[in-house]
């Protein structure tokens, strides 16, 4: 169906018409007379005067052309039918660690090896693609904190800029407490039914001005419900020139910490050594935290002014050449 956003617009469809009924038209003012030497000079006026009076059509086109700028005023748009969306009420953010132990490449994707954060981001997409209804924000840590994306429902933006993050692009360290603080900044002022931070480190806090024991207590008092996933195979064969040996390339995960973290907040502690496991997480996460609630309706809107004012616009010049050529 056609909407007019402005519709008060039409109001002023006829004040030429009352312009014309209640204002005096313009006298013409007396002039002296002038003596020409040939009488045939008042007949070609006397012509053109008469030209234009015996043309109505082009008071009907006038006409048609503020009528239709009239329309364009007004701002039709043509409504869409009702699009389904559904809404949590539900607030995500999810911190990712791009510090430099996250290239350890121990986790397995397509039958090919790759580092942490290429796994990471691969199970990710799937579990921001199911979040319908939710508003997802994120979080980029190293040494720093930084957000990337602020809370919104475009997860594919959110998708977009987690697959564009690189390793070391915050900085080589662990900041883990400056990256809750950061996601209570960002989800403390909004209202919302539920607010929750997905955290993923294969580390320790290494750097920051906060200690994430202090930041997840500032959480819990802010109703911030935080979830941590370390990251990170438990042993892997490495070779070097003394033959192969067997490492645990996660012996700085502080697992201590990001349990203490989440139980302080009500959430949960999940260990990924793998991506099946990881995987595992990010679905006992959607059933931990349903992603629908209720469900709102929104219709499409697609503006059609310049379809109007196009018209107005070849009359206007229909009637301006006209002018030109009764001259």
């Amino acid at each position: 169906m056609i909407h007019f956003v402005w519709p008060w617009a039409w109001l002023i469809l006829p004040l030429p018409w009352l312009i014309r009924r209640f204002f005096p038209a313009a006298k013409v003012s007396e002039q002296a007379a002038l003596i020409v030497p040939f009488l045939q000079d008042f007949n070609v006026a006397e012509s053109q005067q008469a030209s234009v009076s015996n043309k109505p059509w082009a008071l009907w086109i006038a006409i048609a052309a503020w009528c239709f700028l009239v329309l364009a005023s007004a701002r039709p748009q043509w409504l869409g039918e009702p699009i389904e969306q559904g809404v949590s009420g539900r607030d995500l953010m999810l911190a990712v660690d791009l510090s430099g132990s996250m290239k350890e490449q121990d986790f397995i994707v397509n039958n090919q090896a790759v580092d942490r954060l290429t796994a990471t981001k691969t199970l990710a997409n799937e579990f921001i693609e199911r979040r319908v209804g939710d508003r997802i924000g994120l979080i980029l840590f190293g040494t720093n904190a930084y957000l990337q994306t602020p809370l919104s429902f475009d997860r594919k933006t959110v998708q977009i800029l987690l697959n564009e993050s690189a390793i070391g692009l915050a900085g080589e360290s662990t900041a883990i407490g400056d990256a809750i603080g950061l996601a209570v900044k960002r989800l403390q002022d909004q209202q919302t039914d539920t607010r929750v931070l997905i955290l993923l480190t294969d580390g320790a806090n290494t750097a920051g001005e906060v200690t994430p024991i202090k930041a997840a207590e500032i959480a819990a008092q802010h109703q911030l419900k935080i979830y941590t996933i370390g990251i990170g195979a438990d042993e892997m064969i490495v070779s070097s020139f003394f033959g192969k040996r067997r490492v645990n390339p996660s012996r700085d995960l502080d697992e201590k910490t990001l349990t203490a973290i989440a139980e302080k907040t009500g959430g949960r502690y999940f260990r990924a050594r793998n991506t099946d496991e990881l995987k595992q997480i990010y679905q006992l996460l959607d059933q931990l935290e349903p992603v629908e609630k209720d469900k709102q309706f929104f219709r499409p809107r697609s503006e059609l002014f310049f379809w109007p004012l196009g018209a107005t616009l070849i009359l206007a010049a229909l009637i301006s050449m006209a002018r030109l050529r009764w001259r």
